[in-house]
């Protein structure tokens, strides 16, 4: 499947159907008079968050989206049917944004959520509304409400709870395949990862998504490598984990060249908590693993874990750390059902 993060769409909503002009004409009936119904609703446009997607590639085919209009009034009173509603599926993490990508328009950070963006036109009203005791005829009708019509775009930000970081080569494809059930390609050469990668992750019975992007490398924040468009998808992260490689020249300049893109995109990945690993501890031994850890720290590092993606050393007692940032959620589940217990065995009172 291929991934796109954002996309560009033509959004309209359906016209309200004009009201009729009509005049009762029934045998037997002594008296006419008009009974032009109203005209139908337009159709709204709907977008709604759905279980199952992780890319934007349907709107690259599919750019333009219009709602029916509603439809005309008649006569013996009838109003005219109303449209039915245009319901665009996103998948969770969506954003849409205004044509000049300056405002959020709105969020979808939940599944099943629903939200009406554009409301079609209300029907016009039919002559039959415009009868008084003074006009007993009349001739004019509304037409129906034009729809709303607008430029935005869409683009996704994956959400997961944890975040992967580093220079290209760094080893990040290989760690997600390691503790997770995701199959990142794995290469001897840099950007092997070109778009983001999701897997789930189970660990002392919990589960977590992790987030691997593509590496970053210096002036990303201006277009160099493949820039820091990904960054994004882990603004939304709880912690980070950024892989260093310990076979590398400079491991303490490579965590500091991360983490100035990081300042230099904004959005607070600066900010947020870092979990920093030297990875591949397999092509090095214990001691210069040790040197390397120092450095990190002195370089502003808080805690620096030694790892090995390709043989799982050192992984578990970084995955103890990621845990320490992230809601427990088996307890939170069973408190909830100790309340509920609570609840029933409680002696029931008017007061």
């Amino acid at each position: 499947m291929h991934f796109l993060d954002q996309a560009k769409i033509y959004l309209k909503s359906g016209g309200g159907g004009p009201g009729a002009v009509s005049f009762r004409r029934e045998k037997y009936v002594e008296y006419g008079g008009p009974d032009g119904g109203n005209g139908g609703k337009g159709g709204d446009i709907v977008f709604v968050a759905v279980q199952g997607l992780n890319t934007l590639i349907d709107f690259r085919y599919s750019q333009h989206f219009k709602a029916k209009r509603g439809n005309h009034g008649q006569g013996k009173d009838r109003t005219g049917a109303g449209a039915p509603d245009l319901v665009i599926e996103v998948p969770v993490g969506t954003q849409v944004l205004s044509e000049d990508k300056e405002e959020v328009l709105a969020d979808f950070t939940e599944v099943g959520q629903r939200v009406v963006f554009l409301e079609g036109g209300m029907g016009g009203r039919g002559n039959a509304s415009y009868k008084t005791s003074t006009n007993r005829a009349p001739r004019q009708h509304q037409p129906g409400i034009p729809g709303e019509e607008m430029w935005v775009w869409l683009r996704l930000k994956l959400l997961a709870d944890v975040g992967l970081l580093g220079l290209p080569n760094a080893g990040k494809s290989t760690f997600i395949n390691q503790v997770s059930n995701a199959k990142a390609k794995v290469g001897h050469y840099a950007f092997t990862t070109l778009v983001p990668k999701l897997g789930v992750v189970t660990h002392k019975n919990r589960e977590f998504v992790l987030a691997d992007i593509p590496g970053l490398i210096e002036g990303a924040a201006d277009g160099a490598g493949i820039g820091d468009r990904f960054l994004g998808h882990i603004e939304r992260c709880r912690v980070l984990i950024h892989l260093i490689d310990i076979s590398g020249d400079d491991p303490a300049e490579a965590y500091s060249t991360v983490n100035a893109e990081l300042e230099a995109y904004g959005g607070g990945l600066a900010d947020k908590p870092q979990l920093v690993a030297l990875n591949k501890l397999d092509l090095a031994d214990d001691e210069l693993g040790r040197g390397f850890a120092e450095e990190l720290l002195a370089a502003g590092a808080d805690k620096v874990f030694t790892i090995s993606g390709a043989t799982g050393a050192g992984i578990p007692e970084l995955l103890d750390g990621v845990l320490g940032y992230l809601p427990d959620r088996t307890s939170t589940e069973t408190h909830a059902e100790e309340v509920e217990d609570e609840d029933d065995t409680a002696e029931w009172s008017p007061l």
